[in-house]
Order: structure tokens, then C-alpha cells, then sequence
């Protein structure tokens, strides 16, 4: 009999402390065995010299839709873009479902359509809402990675905003039950005032836009949610951090002992405020992207290792719905799931340090953060996810070869190094060179207890 059902030879492994060559036998979807030259039998292999193996892609900040607004994008749509760049688990936020995620019924209609339509693993955000505080325990059971919550306007009249007494009162539920709480941090008194402000004035441009949602917004809210963590012993992730003012309170306060990480999306490091004014609705987002310098400052801190986690927020709508000259009414989010990970690649320098760092923020930091032992590290015993990744070879990002619902993307013609020909789930290929080759049979994967 073969001693493992793939063996994967010849690569170069990228882990979040080393790149070095190693082949790969993977037995029961379980990595079995990682050294060099592998004198064994597989039952199928593959002859992976001259590509680098890095985890599966580990995205903690997708929004797919599903159920009630599949036709924004969908578990089957999103979870194949997500699959050709790379990506093997994708965390999926209670909004912009219809129901959103807040109880269990909910959970259970969103878990159905998940495991009916996922190529990938996926995991499921709960939401945090003034009206859930005492429903938290439910979704607990059910296996949420923690529990979301905006503290502004969520743009979804049925997923409101919170308070700082619903978000005390929620941060110490979540703490009881060691779940942590993800906030979109952007004050809500600061962005509707500005917002009032512009749109009586009949100012309605992207640059109005831009200056209605400033760092001082962010900022103040990262404070207030910071404050309430060690106040109630709350584990925080603070989503979608755009400014370095913004990481920095976060990793004093780290640095104070609160149980506080952080992500940002390649959007703020790639993209500026310039682009949003070139680009137009297809680069809206919120908080919205911001100079080139507070990119460059924000991806210093990547290097400085105080951001936890690189995630796409991917965000998609209908094409009509990014129409409209008031571009306060424009739909805000980003369409970049399929990219992550060759986005990353282009932020700065692929030697051997950058390619580990790229792993821990896309899939080991992961990981580690949100308690999942079998996901995000090319290591014996390790769930066998993989990107095979070829670092050689340039790609122009194509609107028709998009996996997305609707075909739409910032980067759309960009060209980026660093193919993704491969994408391996727990030992199966599911994507191989442009063309996915497997059926939804995607698990939920839950925190360790």
C-alpha cells in the first residue's frame, strides 16, 4: 500500500518562520510527513520544482451575501474566486445576509447555504447588535468565530450600530463565553455629522466623500473600543485598520496588556485616495482608502510586525448599485478575493523574510488568533491546505477572468507576480492552472473550545 495518497516533491515550503525545500506527504488530509527527498510511495503525485507552497490562504473578512442577497455574490461565486487565488477558509460576516447571522435560526439558514454551495472551508462570524446582547450564547454553541459589531452606521438597516453601553454589555458576554469581538471602528457622531454636513450643502463628490470619514474618526473609535476591552477583559479585533495612527494605538495597547489584534486589507497599502478620484466607485470603501504616505506608513507597520492580519473585506454589490452621481449613495466595498495573496506579494520585498510574513498574516497569524489548530501552517499534523504559488511568473488582472458574480475589481489591469496555479483543500485539488476542478464540499470549521 502507498504510505501517503499525495506526495507533493520538490517544492519550496513557506512557512511563517522559514522557507526552505522540503516535499510533502499528506495522508487522510492530514500532512503527514515534510523533509527533504521523501523516499516513499504516494498514490498520486505531484511535481511541484520551481513553485512555492504556502498555506492555504486563511480570510478572515469576507462578505458573501448568503442567504438573501446571493445576487451581491454568493457562497458558490465567492468561494471559487477565493479558491483560484490561493484561498482555503474564508471567515464570513453576519451582514450583508438577509437574514444577518444574529441568532441561531439565522446561523442555521446561513450554515445550510454554506455547505450546499462552498468550494472551501468557511467559518462564520455571529454579529453583535444592540438588540442580540443576550442571544450571544446561542451562536457560542452553534460555533461562531466571535461576534461582529459596527460602531457607525453599517449601511444595513437590519444590522444597527452600537452603543458603548450594547458594546460594554456585548464585550462582556463575548469574554464570559472567550469569544472575541471584531469592530468596525469608525465614530458614528464624527462620520454623520460630517456626512450631514456635505450631502445639506448638495456636496456629494468622492473627495467630499473622502473627507467626510477622516483618520480622526477612526481613531477616536479605536480608543473607545480599546478602552472597553480592558475594561471588560474582551479579546478585540479591530477590522479593516486604514492608518498608522490607528495601528499605533493598537499596539500600545497591546503593549499595556489588553487582548487587542488587528488587520488591514492590501487595498490600504496598495491603493490611495488618488485612485478612488481616478477609479471612481469600484474603490469605494469605508473607511475609505487614504494618502499614498498613510499607505506607505501602514505597511511599515506590517513589516514592524504590529498588524496581525491581512483580510480582503471583500465586499461585493450589483453593478447598479455603484451607479449613482451622489457617491454618498454608492455601495461601499471592495471586490479582491480572488487576489489576496498576489496583492500581498506586491506590497514590498519577496525574499525569504517577506514570503514568511506573508504566511503569518494570511494564514498562521490566522490561525493562532481565532483558536483554529488544524488550519493555517505547512507542519505535520496541520490540516493539508496549500497555495502553489509560482513567484516567476507575471499576470495581468483580466476583467473576464474574474470568478466573481459581478466582474468587477480595482486592479483590473494591474499586473501582479506571483501566479497561484494550485490550490489544495485538505489534501484535494480544487483549483488547477485557471480552471476549478471541484464540487462545493466546503466544512465549517469551528475555535477550539
Amino acid at each position: 500500500m502507498p504510505e501517503f495518497d499525495l506526495l507533493l516533491r520538490g517544492a519550496t515550503v513557506v512557512a511563517e518562520n522559514k522557507v526552505r525545500p522540503a516535499d510533502i506527504g499528506v495522508a487522510d488530509g492530514k500532512i503527514a510527513a515534510l523533509e527533504p527527498d521523501l523516499s516513499a510511495t504516494a498514490g498520486r503525485e505531484v511535481n511541484a520544482a520551481g513553485l512555492h507552497i504556502f498555506p492555504g490562504v486563511i480570510d478572515a473578512h469576507v462578505h458573501f451575501n448568503e442567504p438573501g442577497r446571493a445576487d451581491w455574490e454568493g457562497f458558490e461565486t465567492g468561494s471559487r474566486a477565493f479558491a483560484a487565488g490561493g484561498g482555503t477558509l474564508f471567515f464570513d460576516m453576519p451582514l450583508n445576509a438577509h437574514p444577518p447571522t444574529i441568532d441561531a435560526e439565522a446561523f442555521d439558514l446561513k450554515l445550510a447555504a454554506a455547505r450546499k454551495n462552498s468550494i472551501t472551508d468557511f467559518a462564520l462570524w455571529g454579529g453583535l447588535v444592540p438588540q442580540n446582547v443576550d442571544r450571544l450564547e446561542e451562536l457560542a454553541v452553534r460555533g461562531v468565530v466571535g461576534f461582529k459589531a459596527f460602531m457607525c452606521n453599517s449601511g444595513i438597516d437590519d444590522f444597527p450600530s452600537v452603543d458603548d453601553a450594547a458594546l460594554r454589555e456585548g464585550m462582556k458576554r463575548s469574554a464570559q463565553l472567550k469569544l472575541p469581538v471584531a469592530v468596525h471602528a469608525e465614530s458614528e457622531s464624527l462620520t454623520k455629522s460630517l456626512t450631514r454636513e456635505k450631502t445639506t450643502h448638495v456636496r456629494t463628490s468622492i473627495r467630499d466623500y473622502l473627507d467626510s470619514r477622516p483618520i480622526a474618526a477612526e481613531r477616536e473609535a479605536i480608543r473607545r473600543a480599546l478602552d472597553l476591552a480592558g475594561e471588560t477583559g474582551c479579546a478585540l479585533h479591530v477590522v479593516h485598520v486604514s492608518s498608522g495612527e490607528g495601528v499605533a494605538l493598537i499596539a500600545e495597547a497591546k503593549r499595556h496588556g489588553v487582548d487587542v489584534s488587528c488587520e488591514t486589507c492590501p487595498h490600504y497599502l496598495l491603493l490611495s485616495e488618488a485612485d478612488m478620484e481616478r477609479l471612481g466607485a469600484v474603490a469605494k470603501c469605508a473607511p475609505p482608502l487614504r494618502t499614498a504616505a498613510e499607505a506607505e506608513e501602514v505597511w511599515q507597520r506590517v513589516l514592524a510586525g504590529e498588524v496581525t492580519t491581512v483580510g480582503s473585506d471583500h465586499s461585493p454589490s450589483p453593478p447598479e448599485m455603484k451607479a449613482d452621481k451622489d457617491f454618498f449613495k454608492v455601495w461601499g466595498g471592495i471586490s479582491s478575493v480572488q487576489h489576496t495573496l498576489p496583492l500581498l506579494l506586491a506590497c514590498g520585498n519577496r525574499g525569504n523574510e517577506g514570503l514568511s510574513l506573508i504566511a503569518g498574516l494570511l494564514a498562521a497569524n490566522v490561525a493562532g488568533r481565532f483558536k483554529l489548530p488544524a488550519k493555517g501552517r505547512v507542519a505535520v499534523g496541520y490540516d493539508a491546505d496549500f497555495a502553489l504559488v509560482d513567484l516567476r511568473r507575471d499576470f495581468k488582472v483580466r476583467t473576464e477572468d474574474l470568478l466573481y458574480r459581478h466582474r468587477q475589481s480595482p486592479y483590473v489591469g494591474r499586473t501582479l507576480r506571483g501566479k497561484v496555479v494550485r490550490t489544495i483543500l485538505r489534501g484535494e485539488t480544487i483549483f488547477l492552472d485557471d480552471k476549478m476542478v471541484a464540487k462545493p464540499a466546503g466544512r465549517l470549521v469551528k475555535p477550539a473550545s
